[in-house]
């Protein structure tokens, strides 16, 4: 895997000036009680100033995992941000080799998806790019019907598209949790065009995306609930879950199982009822 000197020097410099100094036994400098020096990051990490001012500079130096392991130790990284870490200085998992979007969806994994009739699915790229749909979902969300094809890309419509932000009561802390999670899946392929032009062009496009996509943070993307409120039928609470075959790596499939005793079930039933009226 390659190293990206650049990302990792970012990455580290994000990271040191987030560190409350408290938290790991350090005083305040004046009236700073947050972000630790260089100087003490290399003390505590057991490597030299310069060697660590050059990791953070991005030159082309690569470290040994066990300087990745005591940088991580630290800068108190969660295992996410740990594995992101071991990522961008080379020591992670190489990436599949097919394109991070191969354009079409196999035909075992689209009949997986249109036998999901009784709850919304997608399958999406690992670039995010939304790939194909079943008519539940097309009812949840009719927009993915109509928008532009170089504009389905899930993370684009959730920064840009009015209608799925009011789909999504907590949009704020779902934006960023996305952000997060699509900056960990891309690792070091950040550089490459999908990626790279997909962030640019939400850098230009939304303010709330260069917030959330300069605070460095990472995350996983776990099975969770998920709330939305339809404009026709009111909340809908399902179940997330994120699934990736075994064959087809750089692809997902992402399902939403309506949650027992909330009438989202029957809501969904009646929204597709209404769709093919």
């Amino acid at each position: 895997m390659k190293h990206d000197a650049a990302a990792l020097g970012k990455f580290l410099r994000s990271r040191r000036s987030q560190l409350v100094r408290a938290d790991i036994g350090m005083p305040p400098i004046g009236r700073t009680t947050v972000g630790l020096r260089r100087e003490e990051v290399a003390y505590l990490s057991g490597v030299s100033i310069t060697w660590y001012t050059w990791l953070e500079q991005g030159r082309d130096v690569t470290p040994s995992r066990q300087v990745v392991d005591s940088l991580a130790s630290t800068l108190r990284l969660s295992h996410t941000e740990h594995v992101y870490l071991l990522g961008l200085a080379g020591y992670g998992t190489p990436h599949p080799a097919e394109g991070p979007n191969p354009g079409t969806v196999p035909a075992h994994l689209r009949r997986l998806l249109d036998s999901l009739t009784d709850y919304p699915a997608m399958v999406v790229a690992v670039d995010w790019t939304v790939l194909a749909w079943n008519s539940v979902y097309a009812a949840v969300y009719p927009n993915m019907d109509t928008v532009a094809p170089t504009d389905r890309n899930f993370l684009w419509l959730l920064f840009t598209d009015p209608y799925l932000r009011d789909l999504i009561p907590d949009w704020e802390r779902t934006g960023m949790y996305n952000v997060a999670s699509f900056r960990a899946e891309a690792g070091t392929r950040l550089d490459e065009p999908p990626f790279a032009d997909l962030v640019g062009r939400l850098l230009q496009a939304s303010d709330e995306f260069r917030s959330a996509w300069e605070s460095f943070d990472i995350d996983t993307m776990p099975s969770r609930e998920r709330h939305f409120r339809h404009p026709d039928v009111g909340d809908l609470h399902v179940e997330q879950h994120i699934l990736a075959p075994t064959d087809h790596p750089n692809l997902r499939l992402v399902t939403f199982i309506p949650l027992p005793m909330t009438g989202t079930a029957d809501k969904l039933r009646l929204l597709c009822d209404r769709a093919y009226q």
